[in-house]
């Protein structure tokens, strides 16, 4: 390749100018991805970036005043339309309401299945595989017996209704995986039914906001002597008067929890650590035995509160809120109304990132994108390997 390059003059002639000579064994790339790797530079790069978000590049104020009251007029234009949209999503709600109370009888069919209240008829087992013909049918069944062979479970044909559904559902939801804990299972197998409840503004009642509610209901156990734990979202379809630009739909603007009736010695959100304390003076020391924390999926209904009148929210819990918030919309939007998918494992994506996470960058084939790929000569192809 040449040492020089060519470079455009406003004649529409072409200039020749001089290249940045290249650095024997320097890898431009290399250093690039070396620096991304850096704690103390990615800090950096995101300071700065976020302190040039929102920033003007000075244009608009260089513009006339006569076309800036244009776009200021446009900016009343878009704020009238956002309005209507929060209408819109009002109305919305009010819909999903009314088609809430239609799923209600399925629901209550499917609890009863679940819990051994209802035996479904033969007709309503019958289940075609869709896409499948006949003896793919046959086949996945045989694969089915032969899977039961192995079966990891105490179940028989005399076992009663759908045993822990809520609790494997759960289980295999990449959203909640983390969530649960070891010590949590025995308690989320005593799960009979989780539900939904949307909330609306009622004009009679001062106290009642949009929103929804989560009911996570409990056969009687051992942990606690709550019939049911709760979760309820606060919403807002209205653009925030101090920043409405940021408009962009329902969004949940609070969340409380409920008071978990733990019994004696059953808390399993706590846990109790001891820790050795030296005194310099006297040059004793002490065991101090003291409660903490302990992770658990039931901190679920203790979220983070944000002190009222402070101007900005902390940070960590900030970020808390807004995880507590997303699985919200989780629980109602895909486990809830599709449960029996959750619990067979179809509604579960294959997370293909997960998979590329597993290779090192020294795993990698060589292609021409590689600096150092030498292509094969007289455009020969490579020799394949031979497999045994």
């Amino acid at each position: 390749m040449s040492s020089e390059q060519a470079a455009p003059i406003e004649n529409g002639e072409v200039e020749e100018v001089e290249a940045t000579p290249a650095v024997d064994g320097f890898n431009k790339n290399a250093v690039l991805a070396s620096l991304l790797q850096d704690p103390n530079m990615l800090a950096q790069m995101e300071k700065e970036l976020a302190n040039m978000s929102g920033k003007s590049s000075g244009y608009i104020e260089s513009l006339p005043q006569a076309i800036k009251n244009r776009v200021n007029a446009l900016k009343n234009i878009q704020l009238e339309s956002m309005n209507i949209e929060a209408k819109f999503f009002e109305e919305a709600h009010e819909l999903e309401m009314k088609y809430a109370k239609m799923f209600e009888p399925l629901y209550e069919k499917r609890k009863k299945v679940v819990n051994a209240e209802y035996e479904p008829t033969e007709e309503e087992c019958k289940w075609k595989e869709p896409g499948l013909d006949e003896d793919e049918e046959e086949e996945e069944e045989e694969k089915e017996e032969e899977k039961d062979e192995e079966k990891g479970h105490d179940f028989d044909e005399n076992t009663k209704g759908i045993p822990y559904f809520w609790y494997t559902a759960m289980g295999n939801c990449r959203e909640l995986q983390e969530m649960i804990q070891e010590h949590d299972e025995p308690i989320l197998k005593c799960i009979d039914d989780i539900r939904l409840i949307f909330t609306k503004k009622n004009a009679e009642d001062a106290d009642s906001k949009m929103g929804f509610v989560l009911e996570f209901h409990f056969i009687p156990n051992d942990y606690f002597t709550n019939e049911a734990l709760t979760k309820t979202y606060i919403m807002s379809v209205d653009p925030d008067e101090d920043d409405p630009w940021a408009f962009d739909g329902p969004n949940i603007v609070g969340c409380t929890g409920c008071k978990i009736d733990w019994k004696s010695g059953k808390n399993v959100t706590e846990k109790t650590v001891k820790k050795k304390q030296n005194n310099k003076r006297k040059g004793q020391s002490r065991v101090v035995t003291k409660t903490v924390k302990n992770d658990s999926f039931f901190n679920f209904f203790s979220p983070p509160e944000v002190p009222e009148g402070e101007e900005e929210e902390d940070d960590d819990i900030q970020t808390l809120l807004e995880a507590d918030f997303e699985m919200g919309h989780f629980i109602r939007d895909q486990l809830i109304p599709r449960a029996v998918l959750y619990f067979t494992g179809e509604a579960v994506e294959e997370d293909t990132d997960d998979e590329d996470d597993d290779y090192d960058d020294d795993d990698e084939l060589e292609s021409d994108e590689d600096p150092d790929y030498q292509p094969p000569a007289n455009g020969e192809k490579p020799q394949e390997c031979n497999q045994q």
